[in-house]
């Protein structure tokens, strides 16, 4: 201390020396709010009332919570115990991959029906859609799971990246799904090619799994990744590059949840209460040895007596009272816990507990349209990487080529009522008439438009793949305003001059056109 005063002596003091600072309790400082000369600063930029005990900083129940990380997507344990012991949790993880898979996905590239079917037989022999859907469930759960793809003859390159190229033809295996604690772990290295989708995740990882052997290095392009809740860069580091537990969020709501359940369950059981009233219990309770030891004999005997159609024997001086309980209120708490998990959940409360709508003229649709949006963008944003990968794998193995258009669309998960059935198939088909006999498509085109409108409308069930294959694929050309007959195709031309009979042109024309109509008359009542 003298040596400091020493060696400031003779110099005058700084603006910093003559400030006197009377340093905050530390929990009252926010982390990182330092001078220059690393000394804490208190901001005072924030409401506070000290009179009224209100706002930061001030003595009041409020102030006192604090906020602690607690990281629970790391005990696989009570993950595990959660998803197999509690209703809600196995729900909450469930319901959304489950509706994300319903519907599926509709490829809208020129791919004949020949391919299309291979590709669908490759799916489900390979059983894609429930491994696709076990890893979104194992995602949400851990914070993290990945899907190893299978392709037969690879398995000395798996470190080497992903050539479709050397996809021969039904060599695609399906995938091998691994939650982020049983089978696979990140390596250091992370991707560095900007143009990549996995730019910054790891480039390779160790697997080990029956089929693919123990610490296996496989490289990223053939692992698809199932991730939990995104995280910040530094907290996404902590948990090697994956999420969070969609259970971490909610924790504290099931927590709630959960005690106000038992609490009210514990009530039923005093639901009706048997007060005992006996002269003298306060002395013969103090009493030591035999006569406190007969006061409680007394009174298990006169509780074992109690029954629900039996007498109950007191005493002369004794008496027996009931006391009801009241459990007015309780529901309506118990209503706002559950709201409080659908929304940390981000499902509605009629479809995470099973409930009907409440109120009057409650539908609950605007609640499910919420929903089936938020649906929609998690399937852009968590399933689409995944069949991004996928698919293309899928047509090497089942028609050895990636058609130039490929593309694909998720089914709307939503499904409509009876009302909206009716009402799609009816401008589906008027549509898909007026272009038709425009001379806009041909026969074959309006059949597959047809065909392809059978899972949302319901109807044409009755076009088969052969209908559609033998139908006229020509597509009306020439004057628009030539007469057409139901098939799209002009009548021949025949000059009729004045040795020609127009009376029989004409009814040839008629019959043709009623033998066209009784071969659409299927078709044409579908759409009536």
């Amino acid at each position: 201390m003298a040596r400091n005063k020493k060696r400031n002596k003779g110099k005058p003091p700084t603006q910093d020396q003559n400030r006197i600072i009377t340093p905050p309790k530390a929990r009252d400082l926010p982390p990182g709010l330092f001078t220059a000369d690393q000394t804490p600063m208190l901001m005072m930029d924030s409401f506070s009332n000290p009179m009224a005990r209100l706002g930061a900083f001030t003595d009041n129940i409020a102030e006192a919570a604090e906020y602690f990380i607690q990281r629970i997507s790391r005990d696989m344990s009570l993950m595990n115990t959660l998803y197999r012991n509690n209703p809600v949790v196995k729900r909450l993880i469930d319901i959304i991959p489950e509706d994300m898979m319903k519907n599926g996905y509709q490829i809208n590239s020129q791919i004949d029906l020949d391919n299309r079917r291979k590709l669908s037989r490759l799916e489900r022999s390979t059983g894609l859609r429930a491994k696709v859907l076990e890893g979104l469930k194992w995602g949400r759960l851990y914070g993290g799971a990945a899907g190893v793809i299978v392709i037969e003859g690879h398995e000395d390159i798996l470190d080497e990246p992903l050539d479709l190229d050397m996809v021969m033809p039904d060599s695609f295996k399906g995938l091998i799904i691994l939650d982020r604690w049983c089978g696979i772990m990140p390596q250091l290295e992370t991707v560095t090619d900007l143009a990549s989708p996995d730019f910054g995740l790891p480039e390779y990882y160790m697997i080990q799994a029956e089929g693919l052997g123990y610490n296996q290095k496989i490289h990223h392009s053939r692992i698809v990744r199932f991730t939990g809740r995104d995280l910040p860069y530094i907290e996404k580091l902590g948990e090697t590059y994956w999420g969070a537990s969609e259970l971490e969020h909610i924790f504290d709501e099931l927590k709630k949840y959960n005690n106000t359940s038992f609490n009210i369950a514990s009530l039923v059981f005093r639901a009706n209460l048997h007060v005992y009233k006996k002269e003298g219990f306060e002395e013969a309770a103090l009493m030591p040895g035999p006569l406190r030891q007969q006061l409680m004999q007394e009174l298990i005997t006169l509780n074992q007596m109690m029954n629900n159609g039996g007498t109950q024997i007191i005493g002369k001086n004794d008496s027996l009272e009931t006391r009801q309980y009241t459990f007015a209120g309780i529901s309506d708490i118990y209503e706002l816990f559950m709201m409080d998990i659908a929304m940390a959940a981000e499902i509605p409360v009629t479809k995470l507990f099973m409930r009907s709508p409440a109120g009057m003229n409650a539908t609950g649709e605007s609640d499910m349209q919420i929903y089936y949006d938020s649906i929609e963008e998690k399937q852009e944003s968590n399933l689409r990487p995944v069949y991004d990968i996928l698919l293309p794998v899928m047509c090497m193995s089942a028609f050895g080529a990636i058609p130039d258009d490929f593309n694909y669309d998720f089914v709307n998960v939503r499904r409509p009522s009876e009302n909206e059935r009716k009402s799609l198939a009816g401008q589906i088909g008027g549509a898909v008439t007026g272009a038709f006999t425009a001379g806009m498509i041909s026969q074959k085109i309006a059949l597959q438009e047809l065909k392809n409108s059978t899972d949302l409308t319901g109807m044409w069930q009755s076009i088969t793949d052969e209908d559609i294959e033998n139908a006229n694929d020509t597509v009306l050309g020439g004057d628009l305003d030539m007469p057409l007959d139901l098939f799209g195709q002009p009548p021949e031309p025949e000059s009729i001059d004045g040795n020609a009979d127009a009376e029989a042109v004409i009814k040839q024309n008629m019959s043709e056109l009623a033998e066209e109509v009784r071969r659409m008359k299927p078709y044409l009542q579908e759409l009536m």
